[in-house]
């Protein structure tokens, strides 16, 4: 598991904080080369609050990202999206030529929008159908893949005998789930008993088997290229150095242990499940050493501040998440995190660049630019 070093936050040239700018330029060169082909047909998304572009809206559910000042950098203003702007998501978008994904709760009575793919991201929702159940109505990772299989029945009434296998093989599943089944689960001993019942590594064998058998599913279902993205440094969220379990300025080492056991159970799957299944692709996304280069080197990335949230209140910005029409800062490229759980735009742009065309460190054991031309 990557260590991440204690930091503090220091001035930087404002010279390094043009770096992000490069960053975005690289992503909007990808884009244009790209021209108006989509390099795979669609694209298909399984996740929490990281990727969710709307499907909480109308559940009767507290974790709700469709209100100002979530959206204030996005096109479309509040959407659904945990983010001031764009989520890595739609960048993965942009870099592979489709169009923004609907969340699967606005495809209900409009079918036409799903054939370049849907995103069934659910934020709260986690691999364990209890997880983040405190929070109100959520789509765990199997509620999501059940949806998956009505947009496959919708998909296969308009296709008119197109071949639905082909469209599937060639599309992208990304996955981007594990945050919430610790932090709304096993981070949370006075709601769940998973930390008292389980220790760490008995926990993320536990993920692991859940996980992989929906990812069967999805298997089963006709997907063959999947992106499955490991869990972040929890440890050095705002959220989290709130609690005040770690020094002033550094992360809380021991979460990020914590979650270190779900990353080695993921990165041994994935190579379990390419020598096992020679027809599919499966690839591990490094989000956990690729966040932890950015706050080991903000400076590189044109960030200043790195230890509290955007937007949010109490200690670090991070004890209660962004509220309704609160004022955020202005400064949002500067600043590593949005809120209380989530990266700004500007890192989620650094993410999918990563993702895309990333050396194996931070993508393994392909991109995901090559995994779209194979």
């Amino acid at each position: 598991m990557e260590n991440l070093r204690s930091w503090s936050i220091s001035t930087i040239r404002s010279s390094d904080r043009t770096a992000i700018v490069i960053v975005l330029l690289v992503a909007l060169q990808c884009l244009v080369s790209v021209g108006g082909t989509p390099q795979v047909p669609a694209m298909f998304v399984f996740g929490d609050s990281l990727v969710d572009d709307g499907n909480n809206n109308n559940l009767n559910s507290l974790a709700k990202g469709n209100y100002y000042p979530y959206g204030i950098d996005f096109p479309q203003g509040p959407t659904g999206r945990f983010c001031n702007g764009r989520t890595i998501i739609d960048f993965f978008c942009e870099l592979i030529g489709l169009p923004y994904l609907p969340p699967y709760a606005d495809t209900q009575g409009n079918r036409t929008s799903i054939l370049n793919g849907v995103n069934y991201a659910s934020a709260a929702g986690g691999i364990l159908a209890e997880t983040g159940q405190f929070l109100g109505e959520r789509y765990s990772m199997r509620d999501q893949v059940l949806n998956f299989e009505t947009t496959l029945n919708d998909i296969r009434s308009m296709n008119q005998g197109g071949n639905l296998s082909h469209y599937l093989v060639r599309s992208i599943a990304v996955v981007v789930l594990g945050s919430n089944d610790y932090i709304n689960n096993y981070l949370l001993p006075d709601l769940y008993f998973s930390s008292h019942n389980y220790t760490a590594p008995d926990y993320a064998n536990l993920l692991m088997n859940s996980y992989s058998r929906q990812l069967m599913a999805l298997y089963s279902l006709g997907l063959r290229k999947f992106l499955l993205a490991n869990i972040g440094p929890l440890g050095c969220i705002p959220n989290q150095r709130a609690t005040g379990m770690a020094p002033l300025g550094r992360c809380v080492d021991q979460v990020n242990e914590i979650v270190g056991h779900f990353n080695n159970g993921l990165r041994a799957l994935v190579q379990q499940l390419n020598t096992n299944h020679p027809g599919a692709i499966f690839v591990y996304g490094n989000s956990y050493g690729v966040l932890g280069d950015i706050l080991n080197n903000p400076a590189r990335y044109g960030f200043t501040v790195i230890d509290r949230g955007c937007c949010g209140v109490g200690r670090n910005q991070g004890e209660v998440t962004c509220l309704p029409m609160q004022v955020p800062c202005l400064n949002r490229n500067q600043y590593v995190f949005w809120d209380a759980f989530h990266p700004t735009q500007a890192v989620n742009a650094i993410l999918a660049q990563r993702a895309f065309t990333g050396p194996p460190s931070d993508c393994y054991p392909i991109n995901v630019q090559q995994m779209a031309q194979l």
